[in-house]
């Protein structure tokens, strides 16, 4: 597959000498492809992404994935707080209230592919925008199927059965595993948006074996993060 190039303003140099070791994906929240393509070229916006994958499986590249496109804003994961240097962002053309099309995802299984392969990028490493910066966004939101992506060894999911817990352990797995510091309702929250988007209340047995498993198979660069 080779994507359409249709280059954005929106870009700079990677900051330290900074090399992709993360993917953020992110859906657009906006009516059409043609739509998020404009602004995510349009100078005055000042976002953008190194790939727009539409609803048809269409590619469109706007930023080389040497550079460092402008799509993650303010936020942190394993320990990373410039995750624009450090990352190659994806937009999925979708409202955040759909599922998405199932050639969208055929085209973002093979996008992740060659960037894993180009880039040695660890599949706990394919992250959502909303697990950098679970205080502010919620993309690619419920609809996503990341167990997809797991299953095609494109990301990671639990393995894991109920256990019992506290609050502290489940939060200190949550940073185990690459969260940023959050308040426990965030964190909660944000897990659940990625892992089990149907469950509300308060937090349970499942979130803990959940996370414990991710955490313990999955941890920040095979160690606790630094304090």
């Amino acid at each position: 597959m080779t994507p359409v190039w249709h280059p954005s303003p929106n870009f700079s140099s990677r900051r330290g000498d900074a090399r992709p070791s993360l993917v953020v994906l992110h859906y657009t929240g906006m009516a059409t492809a043609s739509a998020a393509l404009a602004r995510l070229c349009d100078p005055v916006a000042e976002v953008s992404a190194h790939y727009l994958i539409a609803e048809t499986g269409v590619v469109t590249a706007l930023v080389a994935e040497e550079m460092r496109a402008w799509h993650a804003g303010a936020g942190e994961w394993a320990g990373i707080t410039d995750v624009n240097s450090h990352s190659i962002g994806i937009e999925l053309a979708n409202d955040g209230a759909e599922p998405f099309a199932h050639r969208q995802m055929q085209a973002l299984e093979q996008m992740l592919r060659g960037i894993r392969a180009r880039w040695k990028i660890a599949p706990n490493r394919i992250i959502g925008h909303s697990d950098m910066a679970p205080t502010r966004k919620r993309d690619p939101g419920p609809r996503f199927d990341w167990r997809r992506l797991a299953l095609q060894g494109l990301s990671v999911w639990p393995d894991a059965t109920e256990k019992t817990g506290e609050t502290a352990d489940f939060t200190a797995d949550l940073l185990r595993f690459g969260y940023p510091d959050a308040s426990p309702a965030v964190l909660l929250k944000t897990f659940r948006l990625r892992f089990r988007p149907a469950a509300f209340g308060p937090l349970d047995g499942t979130d803990l074996a959940m996370i414990s498993d991710l955490s313990r198979r999955f941890p920040v660069d095979g160690q606790w993060p630094s304090a």
